[in-house]
């Protein structure tokens, strides 16, 4: 199998559980950090004439990081393309799963059972927290409805204030988000990098969670050690 990956989860999936299958990946594939493939631009902008170059068998992309209009390209010039949906952890392994077998896994990976333990053995909450969840400053944008990372907040006892609203990733003036007062703000380093000093100075009287934006919004070989590294964070903040 020749493979194309647009997602950076996918990316890190697919070379640590197919070796050699990979072919291209994009610009933001920063995991396994010896990846040494061709890169074909971003997510929303990939090159679709370096990609052809590639003569992959297969592109695998997701609903939500990759544009239609580039998918529908690949499919036009003959080129199989595996579109992911993931909203969920459950969904995150189902998908998985699926795309490793087109790649041509031979067996499922360690990680991938170790991933789904980790999850499956999380302690219940001693109680709730909530929190809101900003992507993005200059607009804010925050969390909002049917989104993986909300999942997997909601699974460490964290409930995000917009989980209920209209959008995905609302647009909510900032004044509007301090009111909210939550438990938290949970600050991760992507898709914008929220740091130390970018960031929490916007929330002055609340108390703020630098998380690896990795740990929460990948779907791949970080979901094993994930739980941990966010639940650490999340503890350190609300002490």
């Amino acid at each position: 199998m020749r493979v194309v990956s647009l997602v950076p989860s996918l990316t890190e999936a697919v070379a640590v559980s197919v070796p050699g299958a990979l072919v291209g990946a994009t610009d933001w594939c920063t995991h396994p950090a010896d990846l040494d493939v061709p890169r074909i631009g971003g997510t929303k902008n990939p090159n679709l004439d370096r990609i052809l170059d590639l003569a992959p068998d297969l592109v695998v992309a997701n609903e939500e990081e990759n544009r239609e209009p580039d998918l529908a390209a690949l499919r036009a010039a003959g080129v199989e393309v595996l579109v992911t949906v993931v909203c969920d952890i459950p969904q995150a392994f189902t998908e998985l799963s699926r795309v490793l077998d087109a790649c041509g896994a031979k067996s499922r990976p360690r990680w991938l059972d170790e991933a789904e333990t980790a999850w499956s053995r999380l302690p219940r909450p001693e109680r709730r927290t909530t929190a809101v969840v900003p992507i993005w400053r200059r607009p804010w944008m925050v969390l909002g409805r049917d989104t993986f990372a909300g999942d997997v907040l909601s699974r460490l006892g964290v409930d995000h204030v917009y989980a209920s609203h209209p959008d995905r990733y609302p647009r909510i003036p900032l004044d509007e988000l301090r009111a909210a007062a939550p438990d938290v703000v949970v600050l991760p380093d992507e898709p914008y990098r929220f740091t130390a000093d970018d960031g929490p100075e916007a929330f002055p009287g609340l108390r703020c969670a630098l998380v690896s934006g990795r740990h929460l919004t990948w779907y791949g070989p970080s979901l094993t050690e994930a739980p941990r590294v966010l639940a650490e964070a999340l503890r350190a903040a609300l002490r």
